[in-house]
């Protein structure tokens, strides 16, 4: 049997589903989604790739409610890591046009995230390098991470790779061009909806619980 390790770029995910098809399918679980998509390869593991949002208190305890469940659910077959988001000031007032500080007395900021694709890249090419499985899927539509795959594919010729595209992704050329042998194809809305946790997900030695939040329904 193939053996698979998959990795997880949550925010490209994220975005895809919620532009796609709202907030419905959010509740997801990773791990029940990538047997999902390989359902013949055996899952050695899965490595998601997050950060917890910055100025949005309910959305950011949501998150981590969400990936405390996660981990309840799956375990040590589950490897989760954060990553951090950066103040960022945007460089055009959307007011006036001046860059950073602009007439009106309006500076803009935003957030950006920092940290998971360069991790993401780097636990994959280690992964690789180490073995851990003869498969790697990657899941995301992020092009960032081409070099990555380029560098598994050096340290491992034989290693074979697979790019799930988030919903609303479906052109997959770039890695093609790149990444001899890459076999691209896009997320179907079923496998989200068979990938779903429990409404409630309780831990079975804490009794802790984590519930699905309502405007994910």
């Amino acid at each position: 049997m193939t053996t698979l390790a998959a990795y997880i770029d949550g925010f490209n995910l994220y975005y895809g589903m919620k532009n796609k098809y709202g907030r419905k399918h959010m509740w997801l679980d990773v791990i029940e989604l990538v047997r999902q998509l390989r359902p013949k390869d055996d899952v050695k593991r899965v490595r998601y790739f997050s950060a917890i949002v910055k100025g949005e208190p309910a959305a950011a305890q949501n998150q981590l409610d969400y990936i405390e469940a996660l981990k309840t659910r799956n375990g040590v077959l589950l490897d989760v890591h954060l990553g951090r988001f950066k103040d960022r000031t945007i460089r055009d007032c959307r007011r006036c046009g001046q860059p950073y500080t602009c007439r009106c007395g309006r500076t803009f900021t935003s957030f950006e995230e920092k940290g998971t694709d360069v991790a993401l890249g780097a636990m994959m090419v280690a992964d690789a390098a180490l073995g851990v499985a003869d498969t790697t899927l990657l899941i995301s539509a992020d092009t960032d991470l081409i070099p990555a795959l380029v560098a598994v594919r050096h340290v491992s010729p034989q290693q074979r790779i697979y790019l799930a595209m988030p919903p609303g992704n479906t052109r997959a050329s770039r890695y093609q061009a790149a990444i001899g042998g890459l076999v691209a194809f896009p997320i179907a809305e079923t496998a989200l909806r068979r990938a779903q946790l429990p409404a409630i997900v309780a831990h079975s030695t804490t009794g802790r619980s984590y519930t699905r939040p309502a405007k994910w329904s």
